[in-house]
């Protein structure tokens, strides 16, 4: 089981909005920013839920390859909902909101693409 996962972003703030924006409908908010100073190096942005963060977004050389991030979402309602805030928000659309059958018959996801070119997913795997 994954404690935490982050990645290196082109810009911090405008990710920063994004990400608040696109995580928002899953109940996950910034709960946790870093400074360079803090640090000595780059500057980090942590989301999560209830004080934790599990999601980090840092300054620093962009990886040369995206990344795939997939959140949990409690219901099919909220995948959509997380599609649309990501949507509004400046992502890329990189597959709308449907079942997945070829993962399993409850598989519902939608995938957006960040500012930066990582594709992003919220999935519920609860059945309608």
């Amino acid at each position: 089981m994954l404690d935490h996962i982050g990645f290196s972003v082109s810009d911090i703030d405008r990710s920063k909005q994004f990400y608040s924006a696109a995580l928002a409908p899953l109940s996950i908010a910034t709960v946790m920013e870093v400074t360079a100073e803090q640090t000595g190096k780059d500057a980090h942005v942590g989301f999560g839920i209830h004080g934790k963060p599990f999601f980090w977004i840092s300054t620093g050389a962009k990886p040369s390859a995206s990344v795939h991030v997939a959140f949990a979402a409690a219901t099919r309602d909220r995948v959509d909902a997380f599609y649309a805030a990501a949507l509004a928000a400046g992502g890329r659309d990189n597959g709308p909101p449907g079942i997945r059958a070829h993962y399993h018959p409850n598989y519902y996801g939608a995938f957006v693409v960040d500012p930066d070119g990582n594709n992003i997913e919220a999935v519920s795997h609860v059945p309608a």
